[in-house]
């Protein structure tokens, strides 16, 4: 049940860590994929890979948080295969810093205005604009799936993190609306809320953070990017027909702050 034959999939930031793993994974189930990404070389690979394997895809560098980037990359995938059954909005950045540094009893610091809407832009103005873009092709054909990366910072918060967090708690009411919204189009939507998962950047953190982060896991380890993967594909298949409004944890049993 989780063939996704003739279905054709777009994932953003498909280039690397999470988005390349999901990537990769509809291709082997079968399905044509879109890599949306900014970063030309990485994601022409992600799109080489799938088709070296007997899959088809391709690449197209687009900006989610530019409406006009979105709206021509939506138009060049229903141009080439005729549709959008899966929207994987994976693409995410993060950058961190306290609301208000203290030092020594004055002000040292706060989390810039640039630091806010970057994130902002990225992280939860992206999903919108491909979203909006993509549901009107998938009302046309009578339904479709749309899925968000998300967090458990968006469950729980962070410290560090209040524009990230922000954008993905934002996500999850978001899709919540959108289930509501868009049910009765055939249109499931649903979010995927990862704990701890080694990417590339996660790895190059200080060991002992990253023991820390183990620690917080009850199952004992971080989570690979083919767990989200894994998530991913089943929520987009007719194995979650009846899954609608839902938020995924995918964080081996995470609880912050222990």
């Amino acid at each position: 049940m989780t063939d996704m034959k003739s279905k054709v999939v777009i994932v953003t930031g498909g280039a690397a860590g999470i988005g390349k793993a999901t990537a990769l994974r509809f291709g082997q189930a079968g399905a044509t994929v879109a890599v949306w990404d900014m970063s030309g070389q990485a994601g022409q690979a992600v799109a080489a890979e799938i088709a070296a394997a007997g899959g088809e895809a391709a690449f197209w560098q687009v900006n989610v948080a530019d409406a006009a980037s979105v709206d021509a990359g939506m138009d060049a995938v229903v141009a080439r295969w005729g549709r959008v059954d899966v929207l994987v909005n994976n693409a995410g950045i993060v950058r961190d810093g306290l609301l208000v540094k203290w030092k020594e009893g004055k002000l040292a610091g706060t989390l810039s205005d640039e630091a806010w809407d970057a994130v902002i832009d990225v992280n939860l103005k992206g999903p919108f604009l491909c979203t909006r873009a993509a549901v009107p092709h998938m009302i046309a054909q009578g339904g479709g799936v749309v899925l968000s990366t998300s967090s458990v910072v968006g469950l729980y918060g962070n410290f560090g993190q209040t524009n990230y967090a922000a954008t993905k708690g934002g996500l999850i009411t978001m899709t919540k609306t959108w289930a509501r919204e868009l049910g009765k189009f055939n249109i499931r939507v649903n979010a995927v809320a990862p704990g701890f998962i080694a990417t590339e950047i996660l790895k190059a953190m200080p060991e002992k953070v990253l023991e820390g982060m183990v620690a917080k896991t009850p199952l004992g380890r971080m989570g690979k990017p083919e767990d989200i993967a894994e998530a991913f594909l089943w929520l987009a298949s007719d194995a979650a027909a009846f899954v609608h409004g839902a938020v995924l944890s995918v964080d081996g049993g995470l609880v912050l702050g222990t």
